[in-house]
C-alpha cells in the first residue's frame, strides 16, 4: 500500500513539473485558387483620392430619363463598392501585375446612360454599356468587344464583336462579367503567331464563345500587341460602380 501511495505522489509531482503543452497554430488557409482581389487600393499603379469607397449604391433621385446620371453613395469606412466620384469621370484604375492568360470576375453597376469597360493588357476592351433592351446590338454594347475607332476621322472602322445575346440588366442594377481571356502567342522572333481569344458570360448567359481578337479595340488598334499587360477598368466615360473585381492567372 505505502508503495502504491508513493508511486501516485510521484506521479502527481511529475505532471505538475511538466511544461503545460503549447496550442498548436491554426492550419493556415490555402490560397483561393489563385484568385488575386482586385478591390485593394494597392494593387492599381494610382488611385484617384476622388473614389468613393462604400458599402451601398444607387441610381441618384434624378437619374430617370436622364442620360449620365449620377450614381448616390455615401463614404463608408472599408467599404467594398467602389465609385468614381461625383462626377462619374475618374483616370482609369490600370493593375500594377501584369498578365497573360487569365481569368476575370468583375461585378459593376452603371448610371443610367453611362459607360465603361474592361481592357486586357489596357487595350482590348470588353464594352460596358447601358444597353438594357436594346435588340440590335454591335460591340459598342454591353459586353460586345468594342469596334476599332478611326483615328484621323472619328467614328468606327468596323462593328466590333457584338455579344451573342443582350444579357443587360438596366441601369441601377448590379451585373456580372466573367472572361477567360487567351492572350497573343509569339515566336521566338517577336513575331505575332495567333491571335488573341476570350469566352465571356454577362449575368449567367454565354456572350462570346472563344471568339477571335485580331487587333487590339478602340483608338488602340494599331498598337503594338504584346503577350502580357495590364488589366484596366475604364472610369472616365461615366458614372460607375464596381465590387468584387478579381483575376486569376492561368498556367
Amino acid at each position: 500500500m505505502r508503495l502504491a501511495v508513493f508511486a501516485a505522489l510521484v506521479l502527481s509531482s511529475l505532471a505538475l513539473a511538466a511544461p503545460a503543452q503549447e496550442p498548436k497554430p491554426a492550419p493556415k488557409l490555402a490560397p483561393k485558387d489563385g484568385w488575386i482581389d482586385l478591390m485593394k487600393p494597392d494593387v492599381w499603379k494610382k488611385v484617384d483620392d476622388r473614389w468613393v469607397f462604400t458599402d451601398a449604391v444607387k441610381l441618384a433621385p434624378n437619374a430617370k430619363g436622364k442620360a449620365d446620371a449620377a450614381l448616390k453613395a455615401e463614404k463608408k469606412d472599408g467599404g467594398t463598392i467602389w465609385v468614381n466620384g461625383e462626377t462619374g469621370r475618374l483616370p482609369n484604375l490600370i493593375t500594377k501585375e501584369a498578365f497573360g492568360d487569365c481569368e476575370i470576375h468583375v461585378e459593376f453597376l452603371i448610371a443610367k446612360g453611362s459607360n465603361a469597360g474592361v481592357k486586357f493588357h489596357e487595350v482590348y476592351e470588353i464594352q460596358i454599356d447601358d444597353s438594357h433592351g436594346k435588340k440590335e446590338l454591335t460591340g459598342s454594347n454591353n459586353g460586345g468587344i468594342y469596334p476599332r475607332a478611326n483615328l484621323e476621322k472619328g467614328g468606327y472602322l468596323d462593328k466590333g464583336v457584338p455579344p451573342k445575346v443582350n444579357a443587360s440588366k438596366p441601369a441601377g442594377e448590379w451585373q456580372t462579367l466573367t472572361a477567360t481571356w487567351t492572350a497573343p502567342r509569339f515566336n521566338a522572333q517577336g513575331e505575332k503567331t495567333a491571335s488573341a481569344r476570350v469566352s465571356a458570360k454577362l449575368n449567367g448567359e454565354v456572350i462570346h464563345d472563344n471568339v477571335e481578337v485580331k487587333t487590339p479595340t478602340g483608338g488602340n488598334w494599331a498598337k503594338k500587341e504584346t503577350p502580357t499587360g495590364a488589366l484596366m477598368l475604364q472610369s472616365d466615360h461615366g458614372p460607375t460602380a464596381w465590387r468584387n473585381v478579381k483575376i486569376r492567372a492561368i498556367k
